[in-house]
């Protein structure tokens, strides 16, 4: 069975997510930047081992990559899945875990990588928003997609309500993107491109506004 490290920030939903789900491996640590991020309590609670590794504490990033990753190997995990940690990460730490680290992303990447995605999406007046589940590389937001869910911009929406609408998506991926993982099923390959064995891919397409019946 496979052990995972998930890395926070705050609440962990994402995290917390995963919790109730089913997954077929282990949750060995969830390790937060922040010693008051909500998730630690969260996981704590499941009785699973916790650790903070607090940034500020350390002069510059690549010390403080060097703290965490020292921590993360306590664990020995077999796959790193950031949720909602917000740090970015030294070339140095992504390719010391390289083709075993994901993240999920609020938008659909390559579109709107960064902070405030919600707002920029808006902003720029896309029809069609979501989120991304894809390997962590050097570049921000910018690594091999395993997978993406899309949902329509309403009239009307907030930066809240459109975020709103984009995490019960991002529950539902990233626990699936897990999964496929751990069972063997997703490959990277030597171009960067992921394939999923068996996955079914849908044919009917999103489009927004809707046609005229």
């Amino acid at each position: 069975m496979k052990r995972i490290v998930i890395l926070i920030s705050g609440r962990g939903s994402n995290m917390e997510t995963m919790l109730k789900t089913r997954l077929p491996a282990e949750i060995a640590a969830v390790i937060s930047n922040e010693a008051d991020a909500r998730g630690l309590t969260t996981a704590q609670d499941q009785g699973i081992a916790t650790a903070v590794v607090p940034h500020r504490a350390f002069a510059d990033r690549a010390v403080f990559d060097a703290a965490l990753a020292a921590e993360m190997d306590r664990y020995t995990p077999d796959l790193i899945v950031l949720a909602g940690f917000m740090r970015v990460l030294t070339e140095g730490f992504v390719a010391r875990y390289a083709g075993r680290m994901i993240n999920i992303h609020p938008s659909l990447l390559p579109s709107f990588p960064g902070l405030h995605t919600h707002r920029r999406a808006l902003e720029a007046g896309v029809r069609v928003h979501g989120c991304t589940v894809h390997f962590v590389t050097p570049g921000l937001d910018s690594g091999p997609i395993i997978v993406q869910a899309a949902v329509p911009v309403l009239a009307g929406d907030t930066e809240d309500s459109l975020a709103a609408r984009v995490l019960r998506e991002e529950h539902r991926i990233y626990p699936q993107a897990v999964r496929w993982i751990c069972a063997g099923r997703v490959k990277l390959g030597a171009n960067g491109t992921v394939t999923i064995t068996d996955a079914v891919t849908p044919s009917a397409a999103l489009i927004a506004p809707a046609l005229d019946t």
